[in-house]
């Protein structure tokens, strides 16, 4: 089926992010259920289609489950939820084999993508697939389509999703809120339908469904410095915590370390496949710093490589380090990182001979919407998938390459509850419509921008790598400012996809801060020097919103 840009107001399921989650949560539940997908840009502009890793599945016969596992929850530090864990990454496996079968073009052993292969895996036999290895990982366990995995994904369940009788996919719609009813004589609440701008009418319409997913990514767009492309403000995080959701863990961000420095290159991720394969981080004048550091040097953990970097850089005033994968063999180079070698070359950088200037940007949210391992939230009928989503896997620092996994797992979970439950549950009969007669056109759109610079610049500041006390209630006392005045704007004047993503960023920066505040120790992507010891105790942060 082709991409649509006009609403209906009637689905079974409507998912809100068509990336990696989205998109399998619709192609696993299209045979029971009508399904419609909502992307507020392209399609393409999600952080799927942008991951260039790979996929953590425990497919190597010297590896294993518990290997897996207990890497994971090393990377964690102790905030990770076993049980959540150890159904993750028993599934991964199934993971891998349902994205070959749905054509996803991973590369093999002999070096080439497997749609171009004589060798090429069948869902049953996955011996063929070639295995990378990343930091936190004590195994080659990454799958991968050369360095440009997310694309690959992406482009095939977006073609399978397409030609689906049952998939809609939907362009240029932005989700405004949740519509959420409590049954008589009940405080549960269920979700019944969302309001969603439709970008080319200007229009707020009503679109009513059994089931609300929200596959809307992280909010790393919080940040001055960021991996992520511009959408990622936080809008399914915050829609939910508006409606009633939890969300735990939000004062963790990954921050990942390598991201190319360069003042045309807009954010662009250099692999941690790179230092996997054997590239070295190395200071201007050419000295190695990450064995100072670490006993697992390049390979550490995410969050302990982007404090060395943070602390080089700051130690000798310079904007960069570098990443150096030269001492290896050209021909291998271009062959493993295609999509890197040319992207750098445009910026005159020859990584078969010069090394890579990088700095850490921020990256991924560990926290986000509390759910169970089917994605299932507080709110009766609304799932949370992928990066919005807490479901425990993460802990205090998430794994390469484990996002994508769960991206897929907990999807297969929630298709399974909405199977299980749609023919028991409705649709409602009737929603009320969009009310914006008291609002005008903005006159003074410079203010969203003003805005949005400004929480990215002192989030940048003041909740970054590196935290204090202090700086972290100076970040809470002008966001608190910020908020009253977007609040102010938005209830004066009629929606538009940059106020809906600033009113959205502001909540989730606030939700970030109020976290971080909260917790008195230091422990993975979360250090700050007023507390640096880790304590005994690990314990989620949850926050509640007010009733």
């Amino acid at each position: 089926m082709q991409t649509e840009n006009a609403t209906s107001n009637d689905t079974d399921l409507l998912i809100i992010g068509s990336g990696a989650a989205g998109l399998t949560l619709a192609l696993r539940s299209a045979d029971k259920a009508r399904v419609t997908v909502l992307s507020k840009g392209d399609l393409r502009e999600g952080a799927t289609f942008y991951a260039q890793g790979g996929i953590a599945a425990v497919l190597d016969e010297t590896d294993s489950i518990e290997s897996h596992v207990e890497d994971t929850l090393t990377a964690g530090v102790g905030l990770c939820h076993r049980e959540v864990v150890e159904h993750t990454v028993a599934h991964s496996a199934e993971a891998v084999r349902w994205l070959v079968a749905q054509g996803v073009p991973f590369t093999t052993r002999a070096g080439t993508q497997s749609s171009k292969s004589s060798s090429s895996p069948t869902a049953n036999d996955l011996s063929s697939l070639h295995l990378t290895q990343e930091g936190g990982h004590s195994h080659r366990r990454i799958i991968h389509a050369t360095d440009a995995t997310g694309k690959a994904v992406f482009e095939a369940l977006q073609q399978q999703a397409a030609k689906h009788p049952n998939i809609r996919l939907l362009e240029s719609c932005t989700a405004v809120d949740l519509i959420t009813q409590s049954p008589p004589d009940s405080t549960t609440k269920r979700c019944v339908g969302v309001y969603v701008l439709n970008q080319e009418s200007g229009r707020v319409e009503t679109i009513r469904a059994r089931f609300v997913a929200l596959a809307t990514g992280g909010a790393s767009k919080a940040y001055l410095y960021t991996t992520n492309p511009d959408g990622a403000s936080g809008d399914g995080i915050a829609m939910a915590w508006r409606a009633g959701c939890r969300v735990a863990n939000m004062e963790f961000n990954q921050f990942h370390p390598t991201c190319l420095y360069h003042p045309h290159a807009k954010s662009f991720l250099i692999t941690e496949a790179l230092r996997g394969e054997g590239a070295t981080l190395e200071l201007p004048d050419g000295t190695r710093f990450m064995p100072q550091f670490d006993k697992r040097e390049e390979l550490a953990p995410r969050d302990v490589v982007a404090r060395a970097i943070d602390h080089e850089m700051k130690r000798l005033g310079c904007d960069c380090v570098f990443l150096n994968i030269s001492h290896k063999d050209p021909t291998f180079i271009k062959d493993h990182f295609p999509t890197i070698y040319e992207r750098c070359l445009s910026f005159g950088i020859d990584i078969t001979t010069d090394r890579i200037p990088v700095v850490p940007a921020a990256h991924y949210t560990c926290g986000g919407v509390m759910v169970n391992t089917r994605g299932e939230t507080d709110i009766e009928n609304l799932y949370a998938i992928g990066e919005t989503c807490f479901s425990g896997l993460h802990g205090a620092n998430r794994m390469a390459s484990n996002s994508l996994l769960e991206c897929f797992v907990i999807a297969f979970g929630a298709a399974q509850s909405i199977i299980e439950k749609i023919d028991r549950t409705p649709l409602v009969e009737q929603l009320a419509e969009w009310d914006e007669s008291q609002v005008t056109d903005s006159d003074d759109e410079v203010l969203v921008s003003h805005d949005w610079d400004e929480i990215r610049r002192f989030m940048w500041d003041f909740v970054g790598i590196v935290r204090t006390t202090k700086r972290l209630q100076r970040a809470e006392s002008r966001i608190r400012l910020l908020r009253e005045e977007i609040r102010d704007y938005y209830i004066r004047h009629k929606v538009s996809n940059d106020n809906l993503e600033l009113r959205n960023l502001a909540l989730v920066a606030e939700l970030i801060i109020t976290s971080a505040l909260q917790r008195k120790e230091s422990r993975g992507l979360h250090f700050t020097l007023d507390y640096p010891e880790m304590n005994d105790e690990a314990v989620d942060t949850i926050l509640a919103p007010p009733r």
